[in-house]
C-alpha cells in the first residue's frame, strides 16, 4: 500500500530512507544541490562526473549519504532532454517514477521523500503532475503475487511517500493525488482480472466483478445470460460460446451524470476470458497468454470504478460481451453462417477470429438501445496489430476526425498511446463473402488484418461516431516501461477516464 503525505518542509528536514530528486539532462549544479553536497555528501558534483551521470532519460544514480546523523540514500533520476517546445515530455517523468519504485523495491526503502519538479517543466498544471505521481507510483507498485506462497519471493508493497511542494501548491497536489489513486486503483483492478488464471476468472465471475462496481457506485447494472443472448438474436456472442461448458454473458453498466442533457458515451470491451482459437486451434505457444483476451472488457469495466469517483459530466454506457472460445463437439465450425443482433449475417472462415463476432452484437445493441453520441470499443483483436505497431501503441481506426482528435488528446494526457491507422474504403472489399453478407476474416490479398477487422466491425454501426482500438500489442507483456511488469498492463483504463473527463 502507498501512503502519500504532502509538505512544504525543506528536502532534508524530513527523516527518510531515501531522498529523491529529478534532474534534466545536462543539469546545472544548483543551489539546492550545493546544499545537499554541504550537508550530506561531500564532493557530490565530482561524484556525478565520476559516475558519468548527466540526467539522461530513465537514468538513475543512488548515493549512500548521511542525514540526521544516520546513513541514508540520495536518489537522482534523469528526465532527459527538452522536446521541441522546450518542455520535457511528461512520459519521461512517468518512467522516472517507475524507476523510483524499482529502486525502492530492490533496496527495501520504506520511507521516501520526493522533491516534485515544477509543473512548468512539463508545461502542465500542478494538479496534473500530482495525478501522474499517484497514478504511476501505484501502477509501478502492482505485482500479481496471489499464487506465490513464499514470502521471500514477494516484493514489498508498503511505502510511505512524502511529497515536497511549495505551500501554494498543496491544495492542488492533494486533489491530483486523490484523482490518481482512483485511476490507478481501476488500472490495477483490470490488471488483476487479466492476470488471474482463466479457471479463476470465467465470464460469469467477471460479470460479478462488474456487478460489485455498479453496486458500489449506484450504477444501473444489467446482465443477459446465454439463453437471453440467444433469444435476443445475438448470434455472434452465442456462437463463440457454443464450445464451452460455461455460459456467456452480456454485461451493461450505466453511469448517469448529474448534468442535465449531458452527452452519452458508450464503451464496449471484448471479453474472451480464454481464447483457444476454437476449432481453428491456436498453436500452444500462442495460447499460453490467452487469459488476456478479455483485456478490453477488463478495461471498460474497471474504468467505470474510477468514473464512479470522478463523476464526469457525461453519461456512460459500458458494455462487455463475455465468453470462452473453446473447441468441442458443440463448437462453431468454419463454414458456419451466423446471424447477428442487427440481422446481418457472416460466414465464419476461422473460429479464432472470434472477438469481432462478440463485439458485433455488443456494438449494434448499444447503438440501437441507447443511441449514444459516441462509441469506443477496445479489443485484443488481431495479431496483425502486434506486428504492425509492436507493444507501445495501440491501433486506432475511425471515420470521425473529431473523435480521433479527442482520443489522441486523451492518449497524451493518460500515457496510453494510440496510433491512427488508415481506415480507407479501399480495404472494405476484403471481408466480402459469396454465401453471407460478410466474412469474419479478410482476403489475404488485402493483407492489413487489423484494418480489415475494423471494417468487419463497421457493419454493426449505422450512424453513431465510432472509434475502434486494437489493443492486442499493448495489453500484456509490454517491455522497457519501468512502471509496468510482465503480465497485464491495464491499457485503456487511463485513456477512457481521461476521454470521459475531457469530452466535449
Amino acid at each position: 500500500m502507498i501512503t502519500f503525505n504532502i509538505t512544504s518542509k525543506k528536502f532534508l528536514d524530513i527523516k527518510a530512507d531515501c531522498y529523491t530528486l529529478f534532474v534534466e539532462q545536462d543539469f546545472k549544479f544548483t543551489k539546492e544541490l550545493k546544499e545537499i553536497e554541504k550537508s550530506s555528501f561531500s564532493k557530490l558534483k565530482s561524484y556525478f562526473k565520476l559516475k558519468d551521470f548527466t540526467g539522461t532519460q530513465k537514468s538513475k544514480l543512488l548515493v549512500h549519504a548521511c542525514a540526521h546523523d544516520e546513513i541514508t540514500h540520495l536518489l537522482f533520476l534523469g528526465l532527459g532532454k527538452h522536446s521541441g517546445n522546450k518542455k520535457i515530455d511528461i512520459e519521461n517523468f512517468r518512467r522516472a517514477l517507475g524507476v523510483l519504485i524499482r529502486v525502492a523495491e530492490k533496496n527495501k526503502f520504506k520511507n521516501i521523500v520526493i522533491k516534485l519538479p515544477d509543473a512548468s517543466t512539463f508545461g502542465v498544471t500542478q494538479e496534473y503532475v500530482a495525478k501522474q505521481v499517484s497514478t504511476i507510483i501505484n501502477m509501478a507498485n502492482y505485482h500479481f503475487d496471489q499464487f506465490i506462497t513464499q514470502d521471500a519471493c514477494k516484493l514489498p508493497h508498503d511505502f510511505n511517500i512524502t511529497l515536497i511542494v511549495p505551500e501554494k501548491d498543496k491544495k492542488n497536489t492533494k486533489k491530483g493525488i486523490a484523482q490518481g489513486e482512483y485511476i490507478s486503483r481501476a488500472v490495477n483492478k483490470a490488471r488483476k482480472w487479466i492476470d488471474l488464471p482463466p479457471a479463476d476468472l470465467t465470464p460469469i465471475e467477471l460479470a460479478d466483478n462488474a456487478k460489485k462496481i455498479a453496486k458500489q457506485h449506484g450504477f444501473k447494472y444489467t446482465m443477459f445470460n446465454e439463453k437471453q443472448v440467444e433469444k435476443m438474436g445475438m448470434g455472434g456472442l452465442a456462437s463463440v460460446s457454443k464450445g464451452s461448458e460455461r455460459d456467456c454473458a452480456l454485461v451493461i453498466m450505466e453511469y448517469k451524470a448529474k448534468k442535465k442533457n449531458a452527452p452519452t458515451l458508450a464503451f464496449v470491451g471484448k471479453g474472451i476470458t480464454f481464447d483457444s482459437g476454437g476449432l481453428s486451434l491456436k498453436p500452444s505457444a500462442y495460447m499460453e497468454t490467452m487469459k488476456e483476451d478479455m483485456s478490453g472488457a477488463a478495461a471498460v469495466i474497471a474504468s467505470m470504478d474510477a468514473i464512479g469517483y470522478l463523476k464526469p459530466d457525461v453519461n456512460i454506457i459500458c458494455v462487455a460481451p463475455l465468453a470462452e472460445n473453446l473447441p468441442s463437439g458443440k463448437a462453431t465450425m468454419p463454414g458456419d453462417i451466423i446471424t447477428f443482433y442487427n440481422g446481418k449475417t457472416a460466414e465464419v472462415r476461422n473460429t479464432d477470429a472470434e472477438g469481432r463476432l462478440v463485439l458485433a452484437d455488443a456494438l449494434s445493441y448499444v447503438e440501437k438501445e441507447y443511441n449514444p453520441d459516441a462509441i469506443i470499443d477496445l479489443a485484443t483483436l488481431t495479431g496483425a496489430c502486434q506486428y504492425a505497431l509492436g507493444p507501445f501503441f495501440c491501433g486506432m481506426m475511425s471515420k470521425s476526425n473529431e473523435l480521433i482528435s479527442q482520443v489522441e488528446r486523451a492518449s497524451v494526457l493518460s500515457g496510453d498511446r494510440v496510433w491512427n491507422l488508415p481506415f480507407h474504403d479501399d480495404y472494405k472489399p476484403a471481408i466480402k463473402s459469396s454465401v453471407a453478407d460478410i466474412a469474419n476474416t479478410g482476403s489475404k490479398k488485402y493483407m492489413a488484418g487489423t484494418v480489415t477487422a475494423g471494417f468487419f466491425l463497421s457493419n454493426f454501426i449505422e450512424k453513431t461516431p465510432w472509434l475502434h482500438l486494437d489493443i492486442a500489442g499493448t495489453a500484456f507483456n509490454v517491455p522497457d516501461i519501468p512502471y509496468l511488469r510482465d503480465g497485464a498492463t491495464g491499457f485503456g483504463v487511463r485513456l477512457l477516464v481521461e476521454f470521459a473527463c475531457a469530452y466535449k
